[in-house]
C-alpha cells in the first residue's frame, strides 16, 4: 500500500504527521478546494483520499484483535475527520475516549474542525478530570537562537554535551550544561538537509544523524556518519531511489555495538537496517504493516528493537527476525510515540500523537511483551506543549519541550513573532 506522500514537511513529529489536513500548507490547499468545490457545486475531497481509505481499511482489519485498541481508533477518527467524515470521527473518538488510555484529542490539531460541537467538548471535559496536569519536570537548559526547530537530541557522556539538530538552519549545535552554545556540524560543499533523530556510538563516540527534506512530488534522506570534531566521516542514501522513484523519510535511528544502524522511515513506511561497511540498506520483514513509523529504542542486549509507529510499539528480535506488538496494559496506551528510549527495562516514550502529549515511562514484562506498569512523567504542562525527542543522562531524561515544529512549512518560518528560545526540560526516570 503506497503511503500518503502529501504529508506536509513540518510532519514529522506524530502532532503533525497521521494526515496531511494537519499541516499550515496543507490547511491552505484543503481551503482552496473547497473553494473549487464550491464553485462547481460537488464536495471537497483531499487529493489523497484513495489513499487514506486504503488505510483505513488496513487499520480496520487489524482492529478486533489489536492489542492497542485505543490508538488504533484514534488513527480512524483522525482519517475519518482528514476526508470530513465528522459524524464517523466523532463516533470513534468517544469509544476511544471511554477506554481511557490517556488521550485527549482537544490538543490534537487534526480534531480543530470539531471544537465548537457540544459533544465533543462535554468529551473533552471528561477527559480532563479524568487525567489531571503532571508537572515532575524542570527546564534544564534553553538557546538564543530561536529559529532552530529542533527535532533531535542526544547526549555526549564523553565530552559532555548535548548534540540538538536544527531542521530550519540544517545544522547540529552542541550545548553544554552552562547552556552555552556552538555549532558542531562543520560545513560542507555539499549542503546538509534537515537534521532529525541523533544518536551516539557507543563503540567509539561518533555521532549519527538523520536528514530528510520533503519537496512536493519529492522526499530523500540521507544518514550522516559525524566525528567528535564534528568533521562528516561518511554519508549513506539508499541507492536505488532515484532509479526507482523511491521517496523516504529517514526519522530516528539506533546503533548497536556491533555496527550496524536501524532506522524508521516514515515516507516509506518501513524500517531499513544499515550496513556501514557494504553500505548497503535492507527493510525489515515485519509481521504487520507500518503506519508512519517514527520513534526506536534498542534494549541492552543489543538485539531487541522497540519500533513505534502510530498504531503503538512493536518488540522485534533481530537474531531471529521475528516480530510482535507490545501490549500496552489495561487504561494505557503506546501509541503516537515520537521520542522511544530504553532505560533498565522500560520504555521511555515521548507521546504527542494521542491529542495532548505526555512523557511517560512504560515498564515492561521480563520478556518484553506487555507494560506491566505506566507512569506519566509530565503531562499538561509547558513543557509539553509541542515535544518531539529527548535524551538520557544517567537517571534523568533531558527532552525537547517546544520544539515549535508547527511554525515550520518547508524552508520558511511561518510568524516569526511567535518565535521563542529553544527549551530543554529535564525529569528524574523512575
Amino acid at each position: 500500500m503506497k503511503p500518503i506522500h502529501s504529508i506536509p514537511r513540518v510532519a514529522i513529529c506524530f502532532a503533525l504527521i497521521l494526515f496531511s489536513g494537519s499541516g499550515p500548507r496543507a490547511q491552505q490547499e484543503k481551503q482552496e478546494r473547497e473553494k473549487e468545490s464550491e464553485v462547481r457545486g460537488a464536495p471537497a475531497e483531499p487529493d489523497d483520499a484513495a489513499d487514506v481509505r486504503a488505510q483505513i481499511a488496513a487499520v480496520e482489519k487489524l482492529l478486533p484483535t489489536y492489542v492497542d485498541r485505543g490508538a488504533a481508533l484514534y488513527f480512524l477518527a483522525a482519517a475519518r475527520m482528514h476526508l470530513g467524515e465528522t459524524r464517523e470521527a466523532m463516533e470513534l473518538l468517544e469509544q476511544c475516549v471511554a477506554l481511557g488510555e490517556g488521550f485527549d484529542p482537544s490538543g490534537g490539531s487534526e480534531f480543530a474542525g470539531l471544537r465548537n460541537e457540544r459533544a465533543f467538548t462535554e468529551m473533552v471535559e471528561r477527559v480532563k478530570s479524568r487525567f489531571p496536569a503532571v508537572a515532575s519536570g524542570r527546564r534544564a537548559l534553553a538557546t538564543e537562537d530561536k529559529d532552530l526547530i529542533p527535532e533531535g537530541l542526544a547526549w555526549d557522556p564523553n565530552r559532555e554535551v548535548f548534540y540538538l539538530g536544527s531542521l530550519h538552519r540544517k545544522k547540529i549545535v552542541q550545548i553544554d550544561l552552562q547552556s552555552r552554545v556552538s555549532d558542531f556540524l562543520q560545513p560542507q560543499q555539499e549542503r546538509f538537509l534537515p537534521i532529525l533523530g541523533i544518536r551516539m556510538d557507543p563503540n567509539d563516540g561518533t555521532v549519527w544523524a538523520n536528514t530528510w527534506e520533503e519537496k512536493p512530488g519529492a522526499s530523500r534522506s540521507q544518514i550522516l556518519h559525524i566525528a567528535s570534531d564534528g568533521k562528516v566521516l561518511a554519508r549513506f542514501a539508499p541507492k536505488q531511489s532515484e532509479q526507482h522513484g523511491e521517496q523516504h523519510g529517514f526519522n530516528d535511528l539506533v546503533v548497536r555495538k556491533v555496527g550496524d544502524i536501524f532506522t524508521t522511515d516514515s515516507v516509506a513506511n518501513q524500517v531499513f537496517r544499515l550496513d556501514p561497511a557494504s553500505k548497503a540498506f535492507s527493510p525489515l520483514h515485519l509481521h504487520r504493516q507500518l503506519f508512519y513509523p517514527n520513534g526506536i529504542a534498542l534494549a541492552e542486549d543489543d538485539r531487541t528493537l522497540y519500533i513505534a509507529d502510530a498504531l503503538g510499539v512493536l518488540k522485534y528480535d533481530i537474531t531471529a527476525s521475528a516480530s510482535g506488538d507490545v501490549a500496552p496494559g489495561p487504561r494505557n496506551t503506546l501509541g503516537g510515540a515520537d521520542g522511544l528510549y530504553w532505560y533498565r527495562g522500560s520504555l521511555i516514550a515521548i507521546q504527542n500523537g494521542i491529542g495532548r502529549p505526555r512523557i511517560a515511562a512504560h515498564k515492561l514484562s521480563a520478556d518484553g511483551t506487555r507494560v506491566s506498569k505506566a507512569t506519566i512523567l509530565e503531562f499538561h504542562t509547558p513543557f509539553t506543549v509541542l515535544p518531539t525527542t529527548g535524551a538520557i543522562r544517567g537517571s534523568d531524561f533531558y527532552f525537547i519541550a517546544n520544539s515549535q515544529i508547527d511554525n515550520l512549512n518547508g524552508d520558511s518560518i511561518l510568524d516569526v513573532t511567535r518565535l521563542e528560545p529553544v527549551r530543554i526540560a529535564v525529569v528524574h526516570l523512575p
